[in-house]
């Protein structure tokens, strides 16, 4: 039976036979407002404006880059059978932690050409990768993909949720759990916690970047857990093994900091 619900169209317009998706938009949005938060920050720590700008230039293609592959290599049953959809990236099917394994590579040999301190570099992008992330999650949203398990349409308005977010998480004849969102608002949660630390905390270099680290992987451990279209490996979801170790790691250095590095830089020197 026909539910008259009709889905957010994907593309949000086309230039000739050229098709520009929201996807895209939305995740470009959320980097350039990062850039720009990132510029600013980087201004009172003597960091000049293109330290971000050509960051982001190296950053970008190569995070995307690295996404597509992470999220291909758990799915290569899928893509080795049609490997003409290894590059159909606007059908979704990109891997956050994958995309930033890319960007942090990408900026710690951007700032050793450079001669830069990685962590300090870092710690001033922290809050603005955590803010992309989180308007990020709205390209998900549109595509109908990074979504929990099947619910109601009555569970979702029982958490006054708008109703063209009830809409959207209707999916062949299916209501789901909108996991998109609980992501985006534990990312945006996030950003202004970090915010509010860089200048209430006396922090260590790097000790920023690792507290984004370990916010986001704690909520991803738990948000994964609901999702039905994870990567596994074995009993449990490559993000959930990964973000386990992100957790532990992080927390390991810092307290690895605290106890031997008692002199180490503070936050943006």
């Amino acid at each position: 039976m026909n539910s008259g619900i009709e889905p957010l169209n994907r593309v949000a317009f086309e230039i000739g036979a050229l098709h520009i998706y929201w996807y895209g938009i939305i995740i470009a949005v959320g980097a350039l407002l990062g850039l720009l938060l990132a510029i600013r920050e980087g201004r009172r720590y003597q960091l000049p404006p293109d330290t971000f700008t050509d960051l982001i230039l190296y950053a970008a293609p190569i995070a995307v880059i690295f996404a597509r592959i992470y999220y291909v290599i758990f799915e290569w049953g899928y893509y080795s059978r049609h490997p003409e959809q290894i590059i159909a990236i606007w059908n979704g099917g990109i891997a956050i932690y994958g995309a930033l394994i890319g960007a942090v590579a990408t900026a710690v040999v951007y700032c050793r050409l450079k001669h830069l301190s990685f962590w300090k570099v870092a710690d001033i992008c922290a809050p603005s990768v955590i803010l992309g992330q989180a308007i990020g999650r709205w390209g998900n949203f549109m595509n109908q993909e990074a979504h929990g398990g099947p619910t109601t349409r009555a569970a979702l308005e029982h958490l006054h949720l708008p109703d063209f977010i009830v809409n959207q998480m209707y999916i062949n004849g299916t209501y789901y759990i909108p996991t998109f969102l609980y992501e985006s608002l534990w990312n945006f949660a996030g950003f202004v916690l970090l915010l509010i630390v860089r200048r209430a905390v006396r922090l260590q270099r790097g000790e920023l970047f690792i507290s984004y680290i370990i916010w986001y992987a704690i909520g991803r451990s738990y948000i994964e857990g609901l999702r039905t279209d994870s990567l596994m490996l074995g009993p449990l979801r490559v993000s959930q093994w990964l973000s386990v170790v992100l957790i532990v790691v992080g927390i390991g250095v810092v307290i690895y900091w605290r106890v031997t590095k008692k002199n180490r830089p503070s936050y943006g020197q």
